[in-house]
C-alpha cells in the first residue's frame, strides 16, 4: 500500500508540473500512463467503432495526446486525466467517424467496390453523436457527473477504483453514476 501511496504522489507531482507547463514533465506523464492510455484506447475504439474504422488503438492514443498536448486543460489527479483523455478519444473516434461516413458519399473519389451488406452492420456516427452531445451537455450541468460517465463508460475503471481517485465511498460513486445515467437516458430521449 506504501507503493501505491507514493508512486500516486509521484504522479500528481508529475500532473502538477505538466500543468505548469514543463514539457519535459508532460512526457515523462505520458511515458508513465503509455500502457493504460493504450488499454484506453483500445477499449474506446472496441467499445465505440469495433471494426468499422482502420485506426488503430496507437494512432488514436497518440491523436489524443496531442489534442491534450496543444490545450491548457488542468489535470489535478489521476481520474480528471483519464476523464479527459477518454472525452478527447471519443472525439476523436466520432470525427474519424464522420470523416469515413464523408468518404463513404462521395467526400473523397476512391474508386473501390464495397460489400454494402458489411457497410450497413458498422455503427454509424449518427449512433455516437446524441450520446457525446448529452455527456458535453451534462458536463455543463454537471461537471464531475460527466468526468464520471467518461471514467466508468468509456475509461472502463470500477466504481472501487473511482472511489479512490476521488476519496470517497463506492456507494457515492454508484448513486452519481444513477443521476448521470438518469440525465443521458432523460437528454436522449427528449432528442
Amino acid at each position: 500500500m506504501a507503493d501505491v501511496a507514493s508512486d500516486m504522489k509521484a504522479l500528481t507531482a508529475t500532473l502538477a508540473a505538466a500543468e505548469r507547463g514543463d514539457g519535459e514533465a508532460a512526457a515523462d506523464l505520458f511515458a508513465t500512463l503509455y500502457d493504460e492510455l493504450h488499454r484506453l484506447a483500445k477499449r474506446q475504439l472496441n467499445a465505440n467503432a469495433g471494426a468499422c474504422l482502420s485506426v488503430s488503438a496507437t494512432t488514436l492514443l497518440h491523436e489524443a495526446y496531442l489534442d491534450i498536448r496543444g490545450r491548457s486543460a488542468v489535470f489535478p489527479d489521476r481520474g480528471r486525466f483519464f476523464a479527459y483523455a477518454a472525452r478527447a478519444m471519443r472525439g476523436l473516434i466520432i470525427d474519424f467517424m464522420r470523416q469515413r461516413r464523408a468518404q463513404k458519399r462521395g467526400g473523397e473519389f476512391h474508386l473501390t467496390s464495397l460489400d454494402t451488406d458489411a457497410s450497413e452492420a458498422l455503427p454509424q456516427e449518427q449512433e455516437f453523436g446524441p450520446l457525446s452531445e448529452a455527456i458535453d451537455e451534462l458536463a455543463a450541468v454537471e461537471p464531475a457527473l460527466a468526468e464520471l460517465v467518461d471514467l466508468k463508460f468509456f475509461c472502463g475503471f470500477s466504481f472501487i477504483e473511482i472511489a479512490q481517485m476521488r476519496g470517497v465511498s463506492d456507494r457515492s460513486v454508484q448513486r452519481d453514476w444513477n443521476k448521470a445515467r438518469l440525465y443521458l437516458d432523460r437528454v436522449l430521449r427528449s432528442g
